[in-house]
């Protein structure tokens, strides 16, 4: 079989400033350490924060455990101005935070029984926690799982589905979530909630995904970019008006705390939008490659894995042990790490990244040695720390400290 370079992972552009100085800090830095470990550099991390910050114009941050899933850089972002509350991705794990954090909303709903029984019969947990519904099923299974009481109601925050809809239907735009997509449809799941003893509905939720999670830049596909930005153009409008009907008609029936929306990459049109009253966002903090592709939001890149050379199978090639963390969604290239120092290096079409070995090809190759390191970017955020028991956090030039991630914790929250 040939050796073809994988399509569009060539070397990539300096990040941070000068990429030769920010890997040489890095490999100072970590020098006693044997790969492969993960790296958050700090100074980006609060950079990105920032970042957020401004973009979010004013309105309050909800900080995506899953793009972080380390409890350490979580408390640090939400010591930050702008930042207020979790949005945690599973209930065991939302149980888990709210022994520390009092505000927690389940981003997804939940079919775990025990879970919600043991929240249903903790009272400080039910008044820090808030879960996900979509539909009358989740209601009923509650109530036959838990069996909420009046006297200490359990928060439900009701999902909006946010995709675009076009051709009478024909057409979907966006991710498969929640079944109610109309201000009729959240008006009249708003009604069966205020009927049912044991539930209080306190918010409501919509994410864009077509928006927030799809690359619109040049560092996407380049014939395909253009026609992204005219969806979302025409998403965006179409969401400004049915999201403000269906947060007027829950409204009307329930008084609700908050109006959640957005992700990293929409944080500037969601925030915009008045009927939305707080901004989920959490990738950002660590800019994985996929944002490399979006113009709406550049945060500088702040995590980083590296893996040990041991091949040289040939000239112009050199074996890394391990990197085959593969990102989650629809399976492409994209969804590789992201070769990042030395420059040049990319992946090879016949192996790609492994799970025990990874080729690289490229003018770099030649130049390392057996244990020289090659840093990396994973595709995206929170799924880094599924891969390592602890990351490296750096400051100016020198590890600060070392965190546990959820994993080094003990905990999958699958």
């Amino acid at each position: 079989m040939g050796l073809d370079i994988a399509p569009g992972l060539g070397s990539t552009e300096p990040v941070l400033g000068s990429t030769d100085c920010l890997f040489a800090e890095l490999d100072r830095a970590t020098a006693k350490l044997q790969p492969p470990f993960a790296v958050v550099e700090l100074g980006a991390f609060d950079t990105n924060a920032a970042i957020l910050r401004r973009n979010a114009l004013g309105k309050p941050l909800r900080l995506v455990s899953k793009s972080l899933r380390c409890r350490a850089l979580m408390r640090r972002a939400l010591a930050q101005p702008g930042f207020k509350g979790v949005l945690a991705y599973t209930l065991p794990e939302a149980l888990w935070l709210a022994e520390e954090f009092d505000d927690v909303l389940v981003a997804y709903p939940t079919a775990n029984a025990d879970a919600l029984r043991h929240l249903a019969g903790d009272e400080e947990l039910a008044r820090r926690v808030t879960i996900m519904v979509d539909s009358v099923e989740h209601l009923d299974h509650l109530r036959e799982a838990a069996a909420p009481v009046p006297g200490r109601p359990l928060r439900l925050c009701l999902e909006l589905d946010m995709s675009l809809d076009l051709l009478g239907g024909r057409v979907h735009i966006g991710a498969h979530r929640s079944p109610v997509h109309t201000p009729e449809q959240a008006l009249a799941m708003a009604h069966e909630i205020d009927k049912r003893p044991g539930v209080r509905l306190v918010g409501l939720m919509g994410y864009e995904s077509q928006i927030a999670g799809v690359q619109d830049g040049p560092g996407s596909a380049k014939l395909k970019y253009p026609l992204v930005r005219l969806m979302q153009r025409i998403s965006r409008a179409e969401l400004a008006e049915r999201r403000a009907e269906a947060v007027a008609a829950v409204r009307s029936a329930a008084d609700i705390e908050f109006v959640n929306g957005g992700g990293t990459g929409s944080v500037v049109s969601t925030a915009a939008d008045p009927s939305v009253t707080e901004i989920a966002a959490g990738s950002g903090l660590y800019s994985p490659a996929l944002f490399d592709g979006y113009r709406s939001i550049r945060p500088l890149p702040a995590a980083f894995f590296a893996l040990p050379v041991v091949r040289r199978p040939r000239p112009g090639i050199v074996t890394a042990l391990g990197g085959g963390w593969t990102a989650s969604g629809v399976p492409g290239w994209d969804r590789l790490p992201k070769p990042t120092f030395p420059r040049g290096l990319s992946y090879t079409r016949t192996e790609g990244a492994g799970e025990v070995q990874t080729p690289l090809r490229g003018r770099a190759a030649d130049e390392l040695a057996l244990g020289s390191r090659v840093w990396m970017r994973h595709a995206k955020a929170g799924e880094l720390a599924e891969r390592v028991n602890t990351l490296q956090l750096v400051a100016a030039g020198r590890i600060v400290d070392e965190v546990p991630t959820y994993r080094g914790e003990g905990f999958a929250f699958a």
